[in-house]
């Protein structure tokens, strides 16, 4: 019998995949017989002062942010599961990818006939959005300022909005939160195109904060590893395969790669 009664959980990751979350906290309720509230993000994690305050019982996170903040505040949160996707591109490995998309009536065909072209971009924290993209922009193989303009859009959902609209001219996506953009509205299909494939990386986990002990953290690792019915059929609706134990280690190559674009200036 768990001491607790309610834990709260914070999804920082795209809103398009909250239904998803929304049937993990109400498995790990029917499981567990306790209580779990979800909430949208409202901040980025590494600005949002309840994570700070150790006041998050359990959040779905972008890895690039779970590790810079792992190196501000150490041993507060341990990585449960990440989900593992249906697709073949994604290898049965608990990874995604961050697609390049561009207008598909546009002239772009490659990556290189971006040069000089309106980069829009999520937040400049995020992995998939912008951090991959500035380690390909390395000054040996690109030149510097390689696109004439950057703008934040704020969003992912928001970003492919932009680049259908015109209102710029590419963005870099992840890969999950497109597919199911596209499975969500799929009349954005004919309006892009994926010119550029970066990845993969590790996916997004499920952390939960170590001050609720290991007993219950084993209990929520391995119910999460063994799903029933009903949350195996929303997971097939999102087209998850399954769910792999991951661990901290595992996203220490995002923060190297967020590192190395730091001498990269993606535009003038």
């Amino acid at each position: 019998m768990s001491i607790y009664n309610r834990l709260q959980i914070t999804s920082y990751l795209a809103p398009n995949w909250f239904g998803f979350y929304q049937a993990i906290a109400a498995y790990l309720d029917r499981v567990l017989k306790i209580e779990f509230q979800l909430q949208q993000g409202e901040y980025d994690p590494l600005e949002d002062e309840l994570l700070f305050q150790d006041q998050i019982d359990l959040a779905f996170i972008c890895g690039l942010p779970l590790i810079r903040y792992s190196q501000i505040v150490s041993n507060q949160f341990q990585t449960l599961v990440a989900p593992v996707m249906q697709s073949s591109r994604y290898s049965n490995c608990p990874v995604y990818y961050a697609d390049v998309i561009v207008n598909a009536n546009s002239n772009i065909k490659k990556f290189t006939d971006l040069a000089g072209k309106t980069f829009c971009y999520n937040d400049l924290g995020s992995n998939s959005g912008y951090n991959l993209l500035s380690h390909k922009l390395v000054p040996e193989k690109y030149p510097e300022n390689f696109f004439g303009k950057t703008v934040k859009s704020g969003s992912h959902q928001r970003s492919i909005r932009w680049v259908v609209e015109g209102l710029a001219d590419c963005a870099t996506i992840d890969s999950v939160v497109l597919e199911q953009e596209l499975k969500d509205f799929p009349e954005l299909s004919q309006h892009l195109r994926v010119v550029e494939v970066l990845g993969p990386s590790p996916m997004p986990p499920l952390v939960v904060a170590q001050r609720l002990g290991i007993s219950l953290i084993q209990q929520m690792q391995l119910a999460l590893l063994q799903p029933d019915a009903e949350l195996q059929k929303v997971m097939k609706q999102f087209g998850v395969r399954r769910f792999a134990a991951v661990r901290l280690e595992d996203y220490q190559i995002l923060n190297q790669i967020y590192k190395d674009r730091s001498c990269v200036s993606l535009s003038r």
